[in-house]
């Protein structure tokens, strides 16, 4: 058991001294308090990793000091009572204030050594959870308890064990990015960066990015959205070592890749879209994670995540969405997920009145967004529901298709009126399949 600093308040010197001397033999700092108001002034000097608390003390009694502990959110440590007089109702109320356990004179040396090495490493757990929590941007743990949340974290739990590359696959607003950082804070890597690769990036730039990374996790939001150039750019860095997945030695890696994907980036090798050697470097370990609609059963536990973490972080209102109100929602097909959830409540929150979110008002909330999509849609042509490479590509086939139409089909004439190298554009015209003859 490492050493700790043990605060003991107990209003009897026989045993403050008999638990300090036994567990300064253990190797635990012990400091004692006779009363309260010594207890409140050992606490704020240095803060012990653990208190050994007498329930009935003169002045005021340890259950009231918990308490006001506990209300002043002025506790990050736990708490063990000791009582000579115990009582059910003083455990029931010490256990509802967070005390840790509860122990009965005349102490038990062994029990008491035993509970003190549980409480401490109680301590510890909580400690290093709360040190990751405060790494982590809001629901980066999976949220639900549906089992399609819970294979999901068991299976990233299993990937932020290792240190191979990982490949990211699902629908938009799934949180993609999201569970790429809960694999990093829960990695060898968590105090090493998390930096988000740029969709465009040279050859060139990748000293930069290795640089700020530092060790740490490359997150390549959508790889499928990267062009060729900077594919091969980062398939030459692969390939130089500065960035090597395949290392049998994880420790010396530079870094750990973990790239996100909203297509099926398999089929995209098969179409010639996207470089098939990267794609198996890449694709180390894949991770897919669930669209909303696969486990409507978690959206009661989401909407009332949001309802109560959007009030502190962005201001808006609290509400109570009532039972009605969420079980309709569980009945929406979320086409956006997460983000469409997240920006509907919000929406509830701010433009709602004092009284719970009504079943009639989710209705409203959800035919204005139906609505305003469609309107959206109708004004967009079909480019603009692509992912971004296929748009690109669709696009320049569209355009060039025209321009050649408009030139007779004479190549020479399009490579003019482009402004276009003829060989170039000729590799152009073959990799979209355009055939000049056929135009």
């Amino acid at each position: 058991m490492a050493s700790a600093r043990i605060l003991i308040v107990d209003d009897e010197p026989d045993i403050r001294d008999l638990i300090g001397e036994i567990l300064a033999d253990e190797g635990h700092e012990v400091v004692r308090a006779a009363d309260a108001g010594a207890a409140r002034e050992a606490r704020a000097q240095n803060p012990p990793d653990l208190i050994l608390l007498d329930v009935w003390m003169p002045g005021t009694d340890g259950i009231s000091l918990l308490r006001e502990w506990r209300e002043a959110d002025a506790l990050s440590c736990p708490v063990v009572m000791i009582s000579g007089h115990g009582s059910v109702e003083a455990a029931v109320e010490a256990t509802r204030l967070g005390a840790f356990d509860f122990v009965e004179k005349p102490l038990s040396m062994a029990k008491l050594v035993m509970t003190v090495g549980n409480a401490l490493e109680a301590g510890r757990l909580q400690r290093e959870n709360a040190g990751i929590k405060r790494r982590l941007p809001p629901l980066l743990e999976p949220l639900g308890r549906s089992l399609a949340v819970q294979q999901l974290r068991r299976r990233l739990e299993r990937v932020a064990a290792h240190d191979t590359p990982v490949l990211i696959s699902g629908e938009r607003g799934v949180g993609k990015a999201a569970s790429a950082r809960w694999i990093h804070a829960h990695s060898r890597r968590a105090e090493k960066p998390f930096v988000t690769a740029p969709s465009r990036i040279s050859e060139d730039d990748w000293a930069g990015v290795v640089e700020d990374v530092g060790g740490g996790v490359l997150f390549i939001a959508d790889v499928a959205t990267l062009d060729r150039p900077a594919q091969q750019a980062l398939q030459a860095a692969l390939d130089s070592g500065r960035l090597d997945p395949d290392s049998a030695d994880p420790p010396d890696l530079p870094m750990r890749i973990i790239a996100g994907t909203t297509g099926e980036l398999a089929r995209l090798v098969e179409q010639g879209a996207f470089d098939e050697t990267l794609f198996y470097r890449l694709n180390g370990v894949s991770v897919r994670i669930p669209s909303l609609r696969e486990r409507l059963e978690d959206v009661p536990d989401l909407v009332r995540f949001y309802a109560e973490y959007l009030p502190g972080s962005a201001g808006v209102p609290y509400r109570h969405f009532s039972v009605a109100a969420q079980n309709r929602l569980r009945q929406h097909d979320w086409p956006g997920n997460l983000h469409e959830l997240k920006n509907l409540v919000q929406r509830l929150l701010i433009l709602g009145g004092d009284d719970e979110v009504s079943v009639a008002e989710v209705e409203e909330a959800l035919a204005e967004g139906a609505a305003a999509g469609d309107a959206a849609g109708a004004d967009l042509p079909p480019l603009f529901g692509l992912p971004l490479r296929q748009a690109r590509e669709e696009f320049e086939r569209q355009y060039l298709t025209y321009r050649l139409k408009s030139v007779s089909g004479s190549v020479g004439k399009l490579a003019e009126a482009v402004e276009m190298e003829r060989t170039h554009l000729y590799r152009k015209l073959r990799q979209l399949g355009i055939d000049p003859k056929q135009v």
